[in-house]
């Protein structure tokens, strides 16, 4: 069997000094993308597409490149989002087998991304499936956005359930897909006036055993730090006094780098709350007597 497209799209490590990333939105991206869809949906014309899809390609920045090939993803796909789920999901590749390392290869699902977020909005159950479906490939923390703002306590809902999936990168959506300032993507205004919203789900995901899941909790508290430091600093003092008794040396270790890595910004500024609590985080072998 051949290797699916998506497995066929080379791409650096890592992003290179000097050269855009908004080059991996070109040509051999959309000839690729094309041959993906043409496999599964009936009569899809691939040249149409492409001539589509590259269509001053050239003069657009990253996001927008990746938005122009969506749009010509659609005009070729049913116009009913539950109609087009099943077909987009059906042209994905494999999954994605590491939560490191896969350098920027799944860059090419970023077209799918905004696919789902710009169409996939008024149809809150395929479109949540088509995230569930597209984060296991590349993520899906910028499609989801749009959900949670128009659909929020449903997509609250969801993301709730998604906590206990098996795929960690499902449950690190959780986490990134409702941070406040995620970087590159739209800010979510209500998450980042009331942290309540996304705080019980950074409860459930405070322990979670995989490093790529904690992180993005440990960086979603710095969020809140930015614009709630004392509700930031208040869930970390709560964190730490939670594993004063504990026996356990892998929640040790592991609560004790969420703090330290939450508050690291606040405390480079000499915020004296974040500096007292990432002392009170450190290993008690590497603290200086």
């Amino acid at each position: 069997m051949n290797p699916h497209p998506a497995q066929r799209f080379t791409a650096p490590s890592a992003i290179q000094h000097g050269v855009p990333l908004k080059e991996l939105m070109g040509r051999r991206l959309v000839k690729l993308v094309g041959e993906s869809l043409s496999d599964c949906v009936p009569e899809f014309d691939g040249k149409r597409f492409q001539s589509r899809a590259t269509r001053g390609l050239r003069e657009l920045e990253l996001k927008d490149r990746a938005l122009n090939i969506a749009h010509a993803m659609a005009e070729q796909l049913p116009s009913d989002f539950d109609e087009l789920t099943p077909l987009l999901i059906k042209s994905l590749g494999p999954p994605l087998k590491a939560t490191e390392d896969n350098g920027l290869a799944p860059m090419f699902y970023f077209p799918h991304a905004q696919l789902i977020a710009t169409y996939g909005v008024s149809c809150f159950e395929t479109g949540m499936l088509a995230n569930y479906e597209l984060t296991q490939r590349f993520t899906a923390e910028f499609s989801i956005r749009p959900f949670l703002i128009e659909h929020r306590k449903k997509c609250l809902k969801t993301l709730t359930r998604w906590i206990r999936d098996s795929n960690p990168h499902v449950r690190r959506l959780v986490s990134e897909g409702t941070r406040p300032r995620l970087p590159w993507a739209m800010r979510l205004r209500e998450f980042q006036d009331d942290p309540n919203l996304s705080l019980p789900l950074l409860e459930k995901l405070k322990d979670d055993p995989e490093l790529y899941v904690r992180r993005s909790v440990a960086n979603h508290l710095g969020d809140i730090a930015k614009d709630h430091p004392d509700v930031a600093f208040d869930v970390c003092r709560k964190w730490l006094d939670e594993i004063k008794d504990s026996d356990n040396p892998t929640q040790l270790r592991n609560r004790r780098w969420i703090v330290r890595h939450a508050l690291r910004h606040p405390a480079k500024k000499g915020e004296p709350k974040a500096v007292a609590l990432r002392k009170a985080a450190a290993d008690p072998r590497k603290r200086k007597s």
